[in-house]
């Protein structure tokens, strides 16, 4: 149980600080002093802050395809409807050309969401304010339909990084409902259907050890990986691909982390609690693939859940067949300082180099 329903808000901040990066800087810094009751507020004033900013740098602009009549010809002339033109008596040239434009999707996906954020009353009047005035500057800005965004298919680069943070708010926000107990406790099951929350644990994992880690030690590696099939022959049909949250490598030892967001981090059999099947076996089957490709047994797994309020928490270390397998619990609940801990604390006692 989360005790202190604040505590659990205030590390949702720091999940995306590190998932989508930008929130260590200095213009974000005050949100993180802030303190919020509920998600909604959070996501508000992350996203205001952004578009504020973004604004004052110029909303990003890329080519689009644009049809229009015109006095003097520009870009592809349209050759029939231009005929149609002329025999209406219009002195005007059919043409299809590229313009520079704000009106693009990623705009589109901002005034879409902060339209959505303004109008909702889990939002605090200030955060709703914010976006409303910000939204003045939307006006040529088409509205889009959030549900049918190709969240995975956008590509950041040196003119439109700063949209990765909001961008990744706006698919938090899309794709469940974020919603805070009204209680004066809460549990991690209020949230643990929701897919936004189970796709930022997972982010967040990863993005820590890449910040933390690969970014600051020589060598050490941490990626989402694909782990290849050891097959006798070549026949891969039917096969499920096997693809894990996070992949940590260093001094010739890799461990396979698969971060489980779920409401019971047990299952249930005849009134006995036992760590879900399915899960297990998918850690295993990583480990020994992989294991058996590199030839090499220093490969070990560990399932990582998000802490609930059951009574028995999983915190075990096996030995299968030669590989370590480890399954653990993360409290999302607590000062994000001994999250750090813990997380640190994983990485060092494997790969003992770093301790």
């Amino acid at each position: 149980m989360i005790k202190d329903k604040s505590i659990f808000i205030k590390n949702v901040y720091y999940m995306p600080s590190y998932a989508f990066g930008n929130l260590h800087k200095t213009e974000y810094k005050n949100i993180g002093k802030e303190s919020f009751d509920n998600l909604d507020n959070l996501f508000a004033a992350i996203l205001a802050k952004g578009i504020g900013k973004q604004l004052k740098q110029g909303l990003y602009r890329e080519y689009v395809s644009c049809h229009d009549n015109l006095p003097a010809v520009r870009g592809k002339i349209d050759l029939v409807e231009t005929i149609r033109n002329q025999l209406a008596c219009r002195k005007l040239v059919a043409c299809d050309f590229d313009e520079l434009s704000a009106n693009n999707l990623y705009n589109q996906i901002l005034k879409s969401t902060a339209l959505q954020l303004a109008r909702s009353k889990k939002v605090d009047k200030k955060y709703r304010d914010l976006l409303k005035k910000e939204l003045v500057f939307f006006g040529e800005i088409d509205m889009v339909d959030l549900s049918k965004v190709p969240w995975q298919k956008f590509h950041f680069h040196r003119y439109n990084q700063s949209y990765r943070l909001l961008l990744g708010i706006c698919e938090l926000l899309t794709e469940g409902k974020i919603m805070a107990a009204e209680q004066g406790t809460m549990r991690l099951t209020d949230f643990a259907d929701d897919q936004r929350m189970s796709h930022l644990y997972e982010k967040f994992i990863l993005e820590y050890y890449v910040q933390e880690y690969a970014q600051k030690y020589r060598g050490f590696t941490a990626k989402a990986a694909m782990i290849p099939w050891q097959l006798d022959d070549d026949n891969k049909n039917l096969l499920p691909v096997m693809k894990s949250d996070v992949l940590l490598s260093y001094g010739g030892r890799e461990m396979i982390i698969d971060a489980k967001y779920y409401a019971h981090s047990l299952q249930s059999n005849f009134d006995t609690k036992t760590i879900h099947s399915a899960n297990l076996y998918q850690i295993f089957a990583y480990v020994k693939n992989l294991a058996a490709i590199r030839r090499n047994d220093t490969v070990a797994g560990m399932l990582l859940y998000a802490m609930t309020d059951e009574e028995i928490v999983p915190d075990e270390d096996y030995q299968m067949s030669g590989n370590q397998i480890s399954v653990k619990t993360l409290d999302l609940g607590q000062d994000f300082s001994l999250i750090k801990e813990q997380l640190d604390r994983i990485v060092t006692e494997f790969f003992t180099e770093l301790g």
